[in-house]
């Protein structure tokens, strides 16, 4: 039998030295940290606890739950509007379109995963709202979840109404009207906020995300506009044309003095971090939308008013506004076309950036810009705006092909899931769990 003094010599002399690596994964676990960056520009740097001080709410599906924030309806946004694209393009084929019905179907799924996730969040942490709806940036994103609603009725009304009727039809007018109704809640109420008190912060704090609940108002107008063209009774068409004009008028001119103090804030202090640079597409949004929603109305508009005798029997009342609507585009377009050179400048100077959900913000605003390129070359007519539509839509496909792989990637190892704002929760006590026996090896 072997001496025990003589095992003891033994394991002392197989100690591992400082640069073991065990010992280097020990002092790495305890140093550990993640940076992150919100859209505000200032970069956070939150450590993780150690594996021994985890609480049952940093694994697991509470985790995802709990860390679900509103920025994951951009998803859907994206998605959305990839759809839209592949019917929108003007030379059509079979296969467009069955692309664009994939993309709607893959949509549909999405927005239900996101909404019911969203309602565990709110419902088994309820303290988790006061929290995200307090937080100057996180609570913008809230503008995400009417936009992606929004799309989904869209592709509906383009996919669904040609083929399954009037029922179709009324199903499509309901779901617009309660997208309004959130549409503009979170315009109204996300704005005030913004001017708000508990809600001050600096000028170099400003970015593009402030857009965001403002847009919304904005999508469904122009989902208004295609509701109209397909309602069978010309007052009920014409109630949706004025609401939509209102809805327009609400969130357009705003969005206008936002870019104004978007750019105030460029020129002072200059280009946001690396890490949400791709905001910078962000103001393309409502000036895509909007030119594509002000000129679908006045073509929709040009339709309705001869037949309920709008403005008193003026035949050429349609013929106005819908001339007008199409100017009005274009001048948009053209504003939209210096701020996508600025984007892109932005893009090319910043690189390399790191991956993260505002990544999402390349697909949308350039794919409503596509939307609006090619309806100016359907009203004007032109074949320069239908073809450059065109090519900005396989960008947007494209660009949707890379930042979905990466989504998908970052939410499978978990690193996506992580929302800044729950730093300001207290923490509950007594709901500590015990690492895994191989990660108790690890860190031993």
């Amino acid at each position: 039998m072997q001496d025990p003094d003589h095992d003891l010599t033994r394991l002392a002399s197989n100690k591992p030295s400082s640069s073991s690596p065990s010992l280097v994964r020990q002092r790495s676990s305890h140093r550990h940290h993640t940076t992150t960056s919100d859209p505000s520009g200032e970069q956070d740097v939150i450590p993780e606890p150690p594996p021994d001080q985890l609480t049952k709410y940093d694994v697991g599906w509470r985790r995802v739950v709990r860390n679900f924030s509103p920025s994951w309806f951009s998803v859907t946004m994206g998605t959305g509007i990839v759809s839209l694209l592949f019917i929108t393009i003007p030379f059509q084929s079979d296969w467009l379109y069955w692309m664009s019905v994939v993309f709607f179907a893959l949509n549909t799924l999405l927005f239900a995963l996101a909404f019911v996730i969203s309602i565990l969040r709110y419902t088994l942490y309820p303290a988790i709202w006061t929290v995200m709806i307090n937080d100057s940036t996180n609570s913008l994103f809230l503008g995400t979840i009417p936009m992606g609603f929004a799309t989904l009725v869209e592709s509906w009304i383009f996919l669904c109404i040609p083929y399954w009727g009037p029922w179709a039809i009324k199903f499509a007018w309901v779901c617009w009207m309660i997208d309004c109704i959130v549409a503009g809640a979170v315009t109204v109420s996300l704005t005030f906020l913004l001017i708000s008190q508990s809600h001050q912060q600096a000028l170099d704090r400003i970015t593009a995300a402030q857009l965001l609940p403002i847009a919304a108002t904005i999508v469904a107008a122009g989902a208004g506009a295609e509701i109209a063209e397909v309602l069978p009774n010309p007052d009920h068409a014409l109630g949706t044309l004025i609401t939509s004009y209102v809805m327009w008028g609400m969130a357009t001119p705003l969005a206008m003095t936002v870019l104004v103090i978007y750019y105030q804030r460029l020129a002072l202090h200059k280009l946001p971090p690396r890490e949400i640079v791709v905001s910078s597409f962000l103001p393309l949004g409502p000036l895509g939308m909007g030119g594509y929603t002000i000129m679908y109305l006045g073509k929709v508009s040009r339709e309705v008013f001869p037949q309920v005798h709008f403005f008193h029997d003026l035949a050429v009342a349609g013929d106005i506004v819908y001339i007008l609507g199409v100017f009005l585009a274009l001048l948009m377009w053209g504003f939209g076309l210096i701020w996508f050179a600025f984007a892109l400048a932005s893009i090319y100077k910043s690189r390399p950036f790191p991956f993260n959900m505002g990544w999402w913000g390349f697909t949308f605003p350039l794919g409503v810009y596509a939307v609006s390129t090619i309806e100016l070359g359907n009203q004007m007519p032109s074949q320069f705006f239908k073809v450059l539509g065109t090519i900005l839509s396989v960008a947007v496909i494209f660009l949707w092909i890379v930042v979905a792989i990466g989504t998908a990637r970052g939410a499978w190892d978990g690193k996506l899931f992580h929302a800044p704002c729950l730093a300001n929760l207290k923490k509950d006590e007594g709901a500590t769990v015990t690492p895994p026996d191989n990660e108790k090896a690890t860190t031993a």
